[in-house]
Parts: structure tokens; sequence; C-alpha cells
């Protein structure tokens, strides 16, 4: 739970030899790097687009071929292309291919035929028309010939004959037009489009197997483009060249080593008050998925401290309380255990999985403690039945629950903003803010000396909230001026806590709905016999799949609203930007 110390790195060596050191820190993958050129660096160019889609493309293939290692015999160039012709030519048979089952479709009610040669029906030509049944009375009134040829459930196919194409009004219906290919030669095209399809996908399979020579050549691409950008990022003069970046503390060792390895002048110096730094967290185990929620919203300032171990834990706890269900929780841990194998690709696919079981363990200990199993409680007396400790439906409970969540999230921000400021006064003001809203919990629930507890808060947020810095004789009045607007966060920080009383109704909602659902599909079941059992079936399936994804689309958004709109007004104050490392690529890396 901390943010990595950074130092200002300058290294100096001989121009000539620039290239080769820049991939040596390349490879050290150590630095952050600061342009202090002259000029502003160009641009880092994108990743070559081509490459990437057709790596998407095969990746995306539902069968592919053991990988090829023979490096010798790959050419980037050819595959590339022959993989985007393939996708290309794909989608244009499957185009094709929809348009003739569709056209086959249309036509198939009036048979297969061929249309004779105009002379050889005397100047005479077929129109085509679809009549609703309901509206077939108005051909007694057609003075043209005309022939029924087919009858469906809603339509009749009729055919009429006249040498031009009948007037709008003549008929209850447009004109259908069937085209000048018979249903048999639609069938004949569709088997060979078919047969195309079949042929592709066999191609698009055998190119499979260069899935991972293309994969570290894209790699090899992206390195050469970061360096030719770091390249353009140094001073250089008089025959040396001078480079910057921010370094961990912790890799200081490392770098000395390689610049006396390459004859290199190293300088390292602490970060001074006025520079701003990158952000770079430090988590170790399940509480690092934390910073993939950090890394959605808000990157917090060098300076701040890291809130991602609290929002890992928070965000897992929202989620259960609002899904609220301890057979959902089966269910994702089920789809886990299932598909889980795909989310260990790449370190951060990890550490989403690794959220994903803290959310589905956290739902399951607390469905089991409002004792809902599928919108279904246990028995008191039976093992499920005794962990079974609130009661949805006692609204105060949950009430007092969900409020005791909120204002403990809230306190649990500023303090750690108190905390981390330390001793300076600047400390006050959040540690305020803990105070008071520590007094107006204790007043909401009547507890002896609140009142004067909340004053404490206020007062130190009235003395000690906004910044102090200018002219002396003003001091006091800029003060007290900066004290009133942060009083005026009280109706903030009251709305706030209120804001938490979501979880209490979304997960009503859910349990509600769950209970709702099984008893359509009971009354279903005794009221309709024979299908009853059925209806049964499709009720609690499709009920039940609706509500689990209202939970789950609820569970991530109110979550992350509450973590990162609520909580962060009060614990982050300063936005920061990532620490991104002059590194080499990882295989793969790119899809990350």
């Amino acid at each position: 739970m901390s943010i990595v110390t950074l130092k200002r790195a300058t290294v100096l060596g001989l121009e000539s030899e620039k290239a080769a050191v820049l991939q040596a820190l390349q490879a050290l993958g150590a630095l952050h790097l600061i342009p202090v050129g002259e000029e502003t660096p160009p641009e880092r160019p994108a990743e070559p687009e081509r490459t990437v889609a057709a790596l998407k493309y095969l990746l995306a293939c539902p069968a592919r071929r053991r990988q090829r290692s023979d490096d010798a015999a790959f050419n980037l160039k050819s595959v590339v292309n022959d993989a985007l012709e393939n996708q290309q030519r794909s989608r244009q048979a499957e185009d094709w291919a929809d348009f003739l089952r569709q056209r086959i479709k249309q036509v198939e009610p009036w048979g297969d035929f061929r249309f004779p040669a105009l002379e050889d029906l005397a100047g005479q030509r077929l129109w085509f028309y679809v009549v609703p049944h309901y509206k077939m009375r108005w051909l007694e009134e057609l003075e043209l010939p005309w022939q029924l040829v087919h009858r469906d459930s809603r339509n009749s196919f009729v055919v009429v004959i006249a040498p031009d194409e009948p007037p709008a009004d003549a008929l209850p219906v447009p004109r259908t037009h069937t085209g000048a290919l018979s249903l048999g030669e639609l069938r004949q095209r569709l088997d060979r489009v078919e047969s195309e399809l079949d042929q592709l996908a066999l191609e698009r399979e055998s190119l499979t197997q260069w899935i991972g020579l293309m994969t570290r050549h894209l790699d090899h691409a992206a390195d050469a483009a970061d360096l030719r950008h770091a390249l353009g990022m140094t001073r250089d003069t008089d025959g040396l060249f001078a480079l910057q970046g921010w370094l961990p503390a912790d890799r200081e060792p490392a770098l000395r080593a390689l610049a006396e390895q390459r004859g290199l002048a190293v300088s390292v110096s602490p970060a001074t008050a006025d520079d701003r730094p990158p952000t770079l967290l430090a988590n170790r185990g399940p509480l690092a998925a934390g910073e993939e929620i950090v890394d959605f919203y808000q990157m917090p300032g060098y300076r701040n401290w890291d809130p991602s171990p609290v929002l890992f834990l928070s965000f897992a706890g929202f989620f259960a309380m609002i899904m609220a269900d301890a057979g959902y929780a089966l269910v994702i841990a089920a789809l886990l255990a299932l598909f889980g194998g795909r989310l260990s690709r790449t370190p951060r696919l990890r550490r989403l999985r690794t959220l994903a079981w803290t959310i589905a363990a956290t739902a399951f200990a607390y469905g089991t403690a409002v004792g809902s199993y599928f919108g279904t409680t246990p028995p008191p007396a039976s093992l499920p039945g005794r962990f079974h400790v609130l009661d949805l439906n006692d609204f105060d409970v949950m009430m007092n629950l969900s409020i005791g969540v909120g204002a403990a999230h809230l306190l649990v921000a500023n303090g750690v903003t108190a905390w981390q400021r330390g001793l300076r006064r600047s400390a006050l003001a959040p540690a305020g803010w803990f105070v008071a809203i520590l007094g107006g919990l204790g007043l909401w629930q009547g507890v002896p000396g609140s009142t004067v507890v909340l004053a404490g808060g206020l007062g130190l947020v009235l003395l000690f909230s906004g910044d102090t810095a200018g002219p002396t004789h003003r001091g006091l009045l800029w003060r007290l001026w900066s004290g009133l607007l942060g009083l005026s966060n009280v109706t903030k920080a009251f709305g706030d806590v209120l804001s938490y009383l979501r979880l209490f109704a979304l997960g009503l909602a859910s349990a509600s709905l769950a209970v709702t659902f099984n008893q359509l599909a009971s009354d279903a079941a005794a009221n309709t016999p024979g299908i009853g059992t059925l209806l049964f079936v499709l009720i609690v399936l499709l009920g039940h799949a609706l509500n689990f994804t209202l939970c789950v689309v609820s569970g991530l958004v109110h979550g992350l609203r509450l973590n990162v709109i609520e909580f962060y007004h009060w614990g982050v104050a300063d936005e920061g930007y990532p620490f991104k490392a002059f590194a080499r690529r990882g295989n793969g890396s790119w899809k990350s």
C-alpha cells in the first residue's frame, strides 16, 4: 500500500554511443524518460496497425495450428497480407452467402422455375405479389389474369400476367422482386460460396501457425519505435548527450552498475518540491488487483497515497451487498472455473481474475449472511440457516448497516489522508472531517456527547481548510474564508453518506426479484397442468438469468461509483499520471 519513491536520474555519455546506451537502458527497463532536448520530441508512432489487425483476426480463429519456431522461413509482410486478404474475402463471402440464403427464402414459395423468353409468352410478362389472406378479396375485382401458386399460414403467393407492370393501386400490396436466377441456380451459387468459406477457414487456420513469430516481430517493431522516440528526448552538444528520467529508488544500484560498465556519468537526486514525478504503485499479492480500479478512474498524485488496496476490498464488499445472493455468487465462481484460464495470459488479466474470485467469495459470504440462495431461504435448523444472521426485510438494521458502511468508507478516506500528511497543518482539515463524520454518526445513533464531537470536527474544518499562504495581514481572514468554503461541504458529506443506501436498496431489489420469479414459476406449475413443469423451468431459468445480469451490471456501476466518486472526493486530493518505463516489450505485451 505505497507509492514508490522516485529519483531524478541524469545520464551523460558520448554522442557517438547514444544509440547503444539507449538500447542498454531499454533492456534495463528502469527509467521513465523526461524530454531534455531543445525541441519537443515527436510523438511515439502507433503500433503497426496492419500487423495488430492481422494478429487479432488470427487469435480469434476457433482452431489453431502448432506454432512454428523457424524464423528463417517466416515473412511477416507476406503473412500479414495473407491474413488480411483472407479476412476481407471471408467477409465478402459471408455477405454474399447471407444474401443468397435470404433470396432463397424469398424465392422458395414460388417454386423452382426459369423465366421463358419474352417471345415465347407473346409479349406477356409475369408479375409476382405476396398478398395477405385477408386482402385476397381485392383480387376479385382485378381485370388482369392471375394465378395462385402457393399459400402459407399468412400469405397467398399470386402471379399476375400482363405486358406491363400493373398500376400501383391495382393490387393491395407492392410487387415482389424475385430476381432473374431460379431457385436451383441460387442453391448452386450458395453451395459454391459455402465451399469457398470452408477453404478460407482452412487457410486462416493454417496461418495461425505464425502467431508466435508475428507477436515476437511486433514486439521488436514496438521496441524499435520506442527507441527512435527516446533518441529524440536527449540533449546533444559538444559530442555529448544528456538523458533524464525518473528512477525507482531501489533500481539505483542497477543503473550505476550499467553506467560503470558503459563508462557513463550518472547523477541521481531526490525529487524537489517543484517536481511533478509520475506515480508508480507497488502492491503485492491479491491487493494488487486494486490497481486496475485506480487505473480505470484516476491515478493519485506522486505525493498522495495509494488507495488501491482500499478500493479492492470495498469494491468487492459493495458488489456483494448489491448482489445479496449466495447462489448467484456460486454462478460467478462456476464461470470463473470454466473460463478463468483465459484470464491468465497477461499480468493485468491475472489481477482482474483475482478481483473476480474475491468478488465471488465475498458475495457468497454476504449471501449466506442474508440467507438467500437463488431467492430461497434455508430452514433455520439447517446448516445454511445457522449462518443466516441478517434479514433484508428488516429496514432498520439494513439502513444502519448501509449508512455505517458508507460512514466507515469516508472515515478511511479522511483518516488515511490525515495520516499521510503527517504533523503538518494541512492534516487537520481531513482530521476534522473524520471527527465530524464520527460525531454525526453518533448523533444519529443517539450516543451522548456526539454534538460536542461534531462541533469540534467542524471547528477544525473551519480553521484549517484551504491554503493559508499569502500576505501576513490577511492570513486570518483568508483562513476563515477558506474555512467557510470548507464547511459548505457539510451537505456533500451528508449526501455522500446517504448515497450508500443504494447498497441496501439494490440488494433488496435483487432479492425481491429472485423471490418473485420463484413465486411466478411455482404458480405457473400449480395452475397449468401438463406444461406446468416446462413453464416452471423456463421462468426460473430466464428470470434468474435476467436478475443475475442486472445484479452484475448494478454491482459494477454502483460499486465503481461509490469508490471513484464518493470515496475519491474525500481521499485523493490531486491527480497524477502513471509511470511508464522505457523498457523492452514482453512477448505479447501489446495485448495487455
